[in-house]
């Protein structure tokens, strides 16, 4: 175990201004505070923060966060409380404590939303100081360096939340060399035997590339010198995970790899990085297309190189990196590197010694992902969108103004439009990409432009759900869809209440709703409509807060109906479609008569459904039954079902057909056929069905007597008088006893 003065001495090595007496008082303040308590290893507990904190020192961190990093697990498991850190440290030191053990509380566990709910409150407690993911993230390393100390179920679960969540969210942040080492520790533990593979085959050609190894790089560096340019030529071997998973991801052999071994070419400044390229692309032959030049467009996290592949000395592949010294340190540590602790010095909050003063690219994101969860999407949904907003690369493209859009791999012209603005995305009905027109679900690459065309009055479809990458386009999307059918449940509860107050002789007005809504427990009168709309809100209880000293009316009696297949239909036409009409007068809405709601049917967002056996086609004079968080159920006049609605006339809705006639939906119908009993005589009944353009959705034999066979057809079929075809030709057939419809 490291002592006192050697974690001074190693932080000192690169702050000479560091507070010793401050790393000192938290160290013996938190060995004394953890005092006999013992990790699974059977090591003293206070082996772990002192290990995190030697981590944070590598990552050459300010001295309060060291001190954070020693004392982090002291309120969380030991009597220690926050007024005594805030009165022997200070607030600062306090504060990171503290968001540490609200972390530390919420540990991640595998059901989902549970998991998902504590990585939003994550989120937001790193939020207000990036250096709590710091020393989260070193307390992780340190635990994954010691998972074998664990039960097989617990190694498990902790792997799968690094490699799910903390690896790559180390990844975002710019800290490449911690993310590597976190996938190394998970692959380790969530496959051991390609782990051990892959390891062991590094390991031969290790010794194998060793000289080869060597002279690439005495030849890059002669070439280097002989130009005069002074740049430090290393060579870096590729991790087991990463040749794992492009093993994968490529479905090829490791032997077929030209990337597991690289060579970084490290600089004075940007300036050098191209005169290094010029160099060596004018001496060995460039790979085409792998060259990437992240110095004129950084990624997301602030990452900054040239990225080339020659065929170098002894006619083999090598891939080349070439940055300066900053851009090193950045792609290393991220925002965690030294030099932005000095940047945040001279920013605005540079008082109060938090790093969020300086607003990284890296720490953007961060931001943007809070703002997804504030937007209201459920925590699985956030989970969702954040891990693929985590795992996937990135392709730059550019509006007609030359704005860049950084967008994940893979991402289409819907991402690009809610990437620039949701309004953008919520009314894009097209697009052009470098100037063509292309459909939106065309796959950007990298340097497109693309133009977005709008139409104010388009809402986005919900099956751009499925078509989108992003996060922010999904959940806009959802929103979007979940709003229009609000409005429809809004339509709708409108109509019921005009209704209703046209029973007790009251007009429908708004301001009487709103005068209500405190008797109704709820926010505003659009919230109140919804409410009645999907049926968890009775309007007998609207009229009951609209006029308290009313009479309660007496119930309506259900009206009598004469039960004909076609008695009230307005004209067949050829698609699905229903409109909601009341009987009598629409009753007026805010001083204008009211509209129909018109809904898709089956497939509308407002569900719904035709629910009665023997279903209901164009032609049959039909009712709604509103059922509560349902929607409404479709039944033709003559169901047996409607007798148990008798006894609730406000949940009955008087529907109309109103087809569109360029549609090609068919309705459900359920026929009875009694046939003769003998062989072909089902291919001849279902010839009949065929030829009248009738689809069969499944057969059950009811009954089988030794000459007769009774059947149950389930047909898909345009409308009444399809139907009526399609019996006819039945009750023609020879073979055929008798038919009739299934009511």
């Amino acid at each position: 175990m490291m002592r006192q003065y050697q974690l001074v001495e190693r932080v000192r090595a690169y702050d000479p201004g560091v507070d010793e007496a401050l790393l000192n008082r938290a160290y013996v303040f938190s060995m004394q505070a953890h005092g006999n308590q013992k990790r699974a290893s059977g090591d003293p507990y206070f082996s772990h923060p002192l290990e995190v904190a030697a981590i944070l020192a590598d990552l050459k961190l300010d001295d309060a966060t060291i001190a954070a990093a020693l004392l982090h697990d002291t309120i969380e498991d030991t009597d220690t409380t926050r007024e005594e850190i805030d009165d022997l440290f200070g607030t600062e030191i306090g504060g990171l404590v503290d968001g540490l053990t609200k972390i530390a509380k919420l540990d991640l566990v595998t059901k989902k939303a549970e998991q998902a709910e504590n990585f939003r409150k994550l989120l937001v407690a790193i939020t207000s100081d990036i250096r709590v993911l710091l020393v989260k993230l070193a307390d992780r390393l340190h635990n994954m360096r010691t998972l074998e100390h664990m039960k097989e179920g617990t190694r498990k679960r902790i792997a799968e939340e690094t490699m799910d969540i903390y690896a790559p969210l180390a990844g975002r942040m710019g800290m490449q060399s911690l993310r590597e080492e976190l996938e190394d520790l998970s692959f380790r533990w969530l496959n051991p035997e390609a782990h051990k593979t892959v390891t062991d085959r590094l390991k031969a050609l290790r010794g194998s590339n060793k000289g080869l190894i060597r002279d690439i790089r005495q030849a890059l560096d002669a070439k280097l010198q002989e130009n005069g340019i002074d740049a430090d030529v290393s060579s870096r071997e590729k991790r087991p995970y990463s040749i794992w998973r492009k093993m994968e991801r490529k479905q090829i052999s490791l032997e077929q790899l030209s990337d597991i071994y690289g060579f970084r070419m490290i600089t004075g400044d940007s300036a050098d990085c191209y005169r290094v390229l010029g160099v060596i692309h004018t001496t060995w032959r460039a790979v085409p297309g792998r060259f990437k030049d992240y110095v004129s467009n950084p990624k997301q996290n602030d990452y900054q190189s040239i990225h080339t592949t020659i065929v170098g000395p002894r006619h083999q592949r090598v891939e080349l990196q070439i940055r300066s010294e900053r851009m090193h340190n950045l792609a290393e540590y991220g925002v965690a590197a030294h030099a932005l602790y000095k940047d945040a010095a001279n920013g605005p909050d540079a008082a109060n010694g938090s790093v969020r003063s300086y607003e990284s690219n890296a720490y953007q994101w961060l931001r943007h992902l809070v703002e997804l969860l504030l937007e209201g999407d459920n925590p699985e949904e956030f989970l969702e969108h954040t891990k693929l907003e985590l795992f996937h690369d990135q392709v730059f493209c550019f509006t007609p103004k030359g704005l860049l859009i950084a967008l994940p791999s893979g991402a289409t012209p819907i991402d690009f439009a809610y990437a620039v603005h949701t309004d953008v995305g919520n009314s894009c009905v097209g697009c052009k990409v470098n100037g063509r027109h292309l459909p939106l679900v065309t796959e950007l690459k990298n340097g497109d432009e693309v133009e977005i065309m709008r139409s104010e009055a388009r809402t986005p479809p919900p099956a751009w759900e499925g078509i989108a990458v992003t996060g922010k386009a999904r959940s806009a999307i959802r929103r979007a869809t979940r709003e229009a059918v609000r409005k429809q449940y809004c339509k709708l509860g409108r109509e019921i209440l005009g209704r209703a107050f046209n029973r007790v002789d009251k007009q429908y007005r708004k301001s009487m709703l709103e005068r209500a809504l405190a008797r109704l427990s709820h926010k505003t009168v659009d919230d109140v409509l919804a409410a009645v709309g999907r049926g968890e809100l009775p309007s007998s209880d609207v009229i009951k807060a609209a006029f308290p000293k009313l009479a309660p009316p007496a119930p309506p009696k259900r009206r009598s109906v004469t039960r004909s297949a076609g008695e009230g239909w307005f004209g067949i036409r050829k698609a699905i479609g229903l409109k909601f009409r009341w009987p009598g007068l629409a009753p007026k809405v805010d001083g204008a008569a009211a509209a129909g709601i018109p809904i898709r049917g089956q497939k509308s967002d407002l569900p719904v459904n035709f629910t009665a056996q023997g279903g209901a086609v164009p032609g049959d004079r039909i009712v709604g039954i509103l059922t509560p968080g349902e929607g409404i159920a479709i039944y033709p006049i003559h169901a047996e079902e409607l007798k148990q609605f008798d006894d609730e006339p406000e949940r009955w809705i008087d529907v109309t057909w109103d087809i569109d006639e360029a549609s090609t939906d068919r309705f459900p119908a359920q026929i009875s056929v009694t046939a003769i009993n003998e062989p072909g005589t089902l291919a001849q009944i279902a010839q009949i069905i065929s030829d009248g353009d009738g689809n069969i959705d499944n057969i059950k034999m009811s009954r089988q007597l030794a000459d007769y066979t009774e059947m149950l057809i389930d047909l898909e079929v345009w409308d009444l008088t399809h139907l009526n075809e399609i019996i006819s030709g039945l009750r023609a057939k020879s073979v055929v006893s008798a038919v009739s419809r299934v009511h």
